[in-house]
Formats: C-alpha cells, structure tokens, sequence
C-alpha cells in the first residue's frame, strides 16, 4: 500500500481552489452586467420620447424648436413675475403647458410660417429663451440664477399636468388684475363656457395695477369714438353692466357702445370705468388690467399668499375643472406625427 503524506493532499486542495477562485469571482461580476444591461435597455424602453416645440420668433423672423418643458419655462417665466408666490407659478405653468397641449392635440392650423406650432406673442403666449430672460432679469436689477431656478422649480412641480373639463383641455385664459371679480366669458367673447365664469377675486386690491388713471383732450376722444359730447360733466348714461361688475355698454350722448370697443378704442387698462368731463378734458378712472376671464394672476399670487396651493387655485377660476396628466393625450400626438 502506497503511504499518501498529509502535505501533498494539503497542497492539491490549495492548488483547485486557486483555480476555483477567479471564477467565482468573475461569475457575479458577469451577472452583475447582465443586470445592469437589462435595466438599462428597460429604462431605454420606458423612456419617453421628447415633446418639440417650434415657436416663431417673430423678431428675428425665424423658428426656435425646443422641447416642451423648456417652453412653458419659456412662457412662465415671460408671463407672470418671478416674484410671485411659488404656488401662483406652479398655476400659470399648468395654464401655459394646458393651452399648448391644447394647440397640439387639436391640430389647430396657423398661418405662422416654416410649420410654427405658435407664436411668441400676446397673441399666443409671449415666450423668451434663457439667454433673453438672463438679459432681461440683468437689465431690470434681478438676479437671472435665483429667478430661473425659482421657474424652473414651479414648472418641474406641475410636470406632465394639464387643465382638463370632461376630458378635454380647456382654453386656460388669464389676465394680470381684476376688478374684484372675474367675467363671464359671453360677456367678453362669443360664446358661453362652462369652465369660464365669474367669481369673485378680492386679492387683486393689492396689485399696484388695480386703480388706473387717463386723461384726454375732448375732441381725442370724440374722434376715437366716432362721438359728439354734450356740454355738461356725465359722459357716460344708460349704463348696463356685465356679471363682474364691468361696463357692457353705455350711451354717449344718445350713442349706444359696448365697454369692450371703449375700452380698445381709447386704450384702456378695463372695461370697469367711470368718466367725467371737466372743460376740455376728459378724466377716466379705471379698475382692474386686463380682459377678466379666467385666472387672475395677482389673485393666484393673493390665494398663494394666504395659503392655497396651485390645485386649489386654479380650480378656484375655472370651475369644474381636474389637473390631469397629459401623457395619454402627448402619446397620440408623437404618434401622428
């Protein structure tokens, strides 16, 4: 019988775990790639793809294509003060990406050129990039990093959420001050929509542009309205008012004319006004800025004050309203395209 010594057997057993152990440490290293590979091609799966937006510039006279979210910055930042309660921002980012995704899911056509989506504009939503709100917020004494930061915030919080009534987004109209209550909105335009009623919006008192003043020689306003104005101090008789307490339409001297074409045609802050002639001149006082229907900015920027958040708000000026995500809706969309 052949002895085997201990330290030979001691020896094979070092020599196979030597040879064990580099693959035992490679195995897990292998599976942990193959992990690693499989979230990430989830993640890459579940991605979404970027919303573009193509604005026309109308000063330079060109399309600037951005992504969605980078455009209600845009317009958040260009439409209310970067001052305001964080909760008044975080509702005016759910208005403007409500009337964009609005504009795409409709298919509305426009005359804008090269395939603009929308314009830049009040006639849309004004809009201004980083490098023009840098410049602005520099020029004005503001610190541009503090401002963006703040947007950026607000309009991160509200993310994917739009303004719908039954499913559909709604037309999320705005304006700066009221006169202490919004308008109906068949006071204002054509027709009669649910969503966009006359409520009451007492914080607006504190806006520096609720009270406003103009004067003008008599016979500029005369020409401006196509009228002849009696010799004594009332200009304006027979007046009708609308649900928020605004002018709908008033005589001079024995001229029936609606507040609305007063207030375009002398250029008015609101159709709530009063005027009085004292000689040569005519001396109007107005109260509130702006068309009345929908959010009031400087009451979104009171209710945030006082406590109420950004869902809150805006179900506050338009009634019946839900904050919805709009994936569904952006889906169809991108797959349109």
């Amino acid at each position: 019988m052949i002895k085997i010594k201990p330290f030979f057997v001691l020896g094979a057993i070092l020599f196979a775990i030597t040879l064990l152990v580099p693959t035992i440490l490679v195995l897990p290293s292998i599976q942990d790639k193959k992990e690693e590979a499989k979230i990430n091609t989830e993640s890459a799966e579940v991605s979404e793809p970027a919303i573009e937006v193509a604005v026309y510039r109308e000063n330079k006279q060109e399309v600037e294509k951005l992504d969605l979210e980078d455009y209600v910055v845009g317009v958040v930042a260009s439409e209310m003060p970067a001052k305001f309660e964080l909760e008044a921002l975080k509702a005016q980012a759910l208005t403007a990406r409500t009337y964009i995704v609005k504009r795409m899911t409709s298919q509305e056509k426009t005359d804008l050129p090269d395939g603009a989506l929308v314009g830049d504009t009040i006639n849309y939503q004004v809009y201004n990039n980083r490098d023009e709100l840098k410049k602005i917020w520099e020029n004005a004494g503001y610190d541009w990093q503090k401002n963006i930061t703040k947007i950026e915030e607000a309009v991160a919080a509200t993310k994917g959420q739009i303004l719908t009534y039954e499913g559909t987004p709604i037309d999320a109209t705005f304006f700066s001050t009221s006169n202490g209550y919004t308008e109906n909105s068949d006071d204002v335009w054509a027709n009669s929509i649910s969503y966009l009623q006359s409520v009451e919006s007492p914080w607006d008192v504190n806006s520096p542009k609720f009270k406003g003043e103009v004067t003008m020689p008599v016979k500029d306003f005369e020409k401006s309205l196509g009228v002849t104005l009696a010799s004594g101090s009332e200009v304006l008789e027979d007046v009708k008012y609308t649900k928020g307490k605004r002018i709908a339409s008033a005589k001079i001297n024995g001229k029936e004319i609606s507040g609305i074409d007063i207030r375009e045609k002398l250029n008015l802050k609101s159709t709530d006004f009063t005027m009085e002639r004292k000689g040569n001149t005519i001396y109007i006082a107005t109260k509130g800025y702006g068309h009345g229907v929908g959010m009031s900015q400087y009451g979104a920027n009171g209710m945030a004050a006082n406590g109420k958040n950004y869902e809150e708000i805006v179900k506050y000026y338009y009634k019946g309203v839900e904050v919805t995500a709009s994936d569904d809706m952006l889906a169809k969309y991108t797959a349109q395209k």
